[in-house]
């Protein structure tokens, strides 16, 4: 079992580190008492299969001092939970911006103490969680997709590329471009079967128009070309932290280039390692 606590300081990011590692898989809770954690961890631990993955959120809202965090750790540890602290943090001058322009109030602004005060003092509060944690952000300079891609690369379940699902879709222009796609591709240059009689009622999925298409050297030139741009932007994307991906591959008619093109370059996203689907959304428009 993977079990994550997540600290740090207030208004460096915790929330949304939360918010990725839910969108990746993790069972997440905020601000969960620290007598309860190692209770919750029994019950994660005893049902792997639902709570395989589960990340915590421990903070300064819990109370002034951690005592009962490192209590609770040295429980994790006695009952077998191997855990792993990831600490959030940010410049002073950031937080006191990012406070400033949310207008909240720091857990610890109270009885007359500045904000400036407050960061900090959390921070000298904080010390002893970062010097235990296995890992350290530091969202100063981050902006969401780059911390979005660094805890993709630090936490995403078989590695990076499984960290975003692409989508290929084979389209008809004379039906529109899919709304949703974020890269196009127009393949009405390749040979088109339509003209074939005996091809013109099978699709791109069927063998003898797959190799009609294929048959050409300037449609395997194209993939060769569109093969080395995708393994080039695939990584790109998941660096900057995109969870899903959808490329448009069109034709006239949807049904038979679009079709056989799409199907080749969903084998190659697979070969890549990433999560690839293929979806011909107007093959059967014509029939």
């Amino acid at each position: 079992m993977e079990f994550i606590v997540i600290s740090g300081l207030s208004g460096a990011g915790k929330s949304q580190v939360a918010s990725i590692m839910e969108d990746i898989g993790y069972f997440v809770v905020d601000n969960m008492p620290a007598p309860l954690i190692p209770k919750f961890a029994e019950l994660c631990m005893a049902n792997q299969a639902e709570y395989g993955r589960v990340a915590i959120v421990s903070d300064i809202r819990g109370g002034q001092t951690f005592d009962g965090l490192f209590a609770a750790l040295e429980e994790l540890t006695a009952i077998g939970c191997d855990y792993k602290i990831l600490y959030v943090e940010a410049g002073p001058e950031v937080v006191i911006k990012r406070y400033k322009e949310t207008r909240r109030l720091h857990p610890l602004a109270k009885n007359g103490r500045s904000l400036d005060e407050a960061v900090h003092r959390e921070r000298t509060i904080l010390e002893p969680v970062r010097a235990r944690a296995e890992y350290v952000i530091d969202t100063t300079a981050l902006s969401t997709a780059k911390l979005r891609g660094e805890i993709l690369r630090l936490f995403a379940s078989g590695g990076p590329q499984r960290a975003m699902n692409v989508s290929v879709i084979s389209f008809g222009f004379k039906y529109g471009i899919p709304i949703e796609a974020d890269l196009v591709f127009d393949v009405r240059f390749l040979p088109n079967p339509f003209y074939v009689a005996e091809l013109r009622h099978q699709t791109g999925l069927d063998a003898p128009v797959y190799d009609f298409v294929f048959g050409y050297q300037q449609t395997r030139d194209f993939m060769i070309h569109l093969e080395n741009l995708i393994a080039f932007l695939l990584p790109q994307f998941v660096e900057e932290g995109k969870s899903a991906l959808v490329i448009g591959v069109g034709c006239t008619g949807g049904q038979h280039r679009s079709v056989a093109i799409t199907k080749a370059l969903a084998d190659f996203i697979r070969r890549k390692g990433y999560d690839a689907s293929e979806n011909h959304r107007d093959m059967t428009r014509a029939r």
